[in-house]
């Protein structure tokens, strides 16, 4: 039985593709020439085979191409978008009692898309709405720890080893939880905005988890996914994620 090549001795080249170089720069890495000396200098990856040569042709819709570490997605079906989400509007495509959700805002579109985790009807800010169903689920599980940030209005003042308490646990009745940072970000007679950063995805888990602990959330928003940030977006409107973004959210999930 012969033996399998060692992955050193893959062949990348796809002799019906495209040169590596063309891809490249199609997919925003500047002109031909500065995508050229990137391959030469071996910044580039192929299924996970350094690429220095010049002349290699590779299928974008079926080969996985890395730059300097970061995934580059080819497939320009795919689609990645950053929505702020309103309160009031629930977290589906359509609702059966008819209430505002995000179908609303996305139903013209072609493509199915799904949201990354949920937020409840209350609570505002940044849901990841894509197409590619691989890196959305990835970003949810808890498995792969892509941490998500939230900012909460709650009363005070704050215990000062609120933080302390946070991070070690807290039972909730589907068991312990805590959170991966906590901050006090402002404070004001009777209440006071903090920052909790955790990877859980459990319902409702912000809101419970400081309930538990004494200060129900009075508003709540999710202002960050991973490397993902909700920016200026204002509530109802979304943003197509850069390149960059796009890279940088695939490395966050593993891929």
């Amino acid at each position: 039985m012969p033996t399998p090549p060692s992955p050193a001795e893959i062949d990348v080249h796809d002799p019906n593709g495209v040169r590596l170089q063309k891809v490249l720069a199609a997919a925003g890495f500047g002109s031909r020439r500065a995508c050229e000396q990137m391959i030469a200098e071996g910044r580039v990856e192929v299924d996970g085979q350094i690429v220095t040569e010049l002349g290699v042709r590779v299928d974008p819709a079926t080969q996985t191409v890395h730059v300097d570490g970061e995934r580059v997605q080819l497939d320009e079906s795919k689609v990645y978008l950053a929505f702020n989400k309103p309160a009031g509007v629930v977290t589906t495509m359509n609702d059966e009692l008819g209430r505002p959700s995000i179908g609303d805002y996305v139903g013209n579109r072609r493509e199915r898309l799904f949201h990354v985790g949920r937020l409840d009807a209350d609570t505002e800010g940044l849901l990841i709405l894509t197409n590619d169903g691989e890196l959305a689920h990835r970003l949810q599980h808890p498995q792969y720890g892509v941490l998500k940030t939230y900012i909460a209005q709650i009363p005070g003042p704050v215990p000062r080893d609120l933080g302390k308490t946070l991070r070690a646990g807290v039972d909730l009745e589907d068991g312990p939880v805590k959170v991966d940072s906590f901050k006090l970000v402002d404070s004001s007679p009777g209440k006071a905005l903090v920052e909790v950063v955790l990877h859980e995805g459990r319902k409702h888990v912000v809101r419970r988890l400081l309930d538990a602990v004494g200060h129900p959330v009075i508003s709540l928003v999710r202002t960050q996914v991973g490397p993902i940030q909700l920016g200026d977006t204002k509530p109802g409107k979304m943003r197509a994620l850069g390149r960059d973004e796009v890279g940088k959210l695939y490395k966050a999930a593993g891929l």
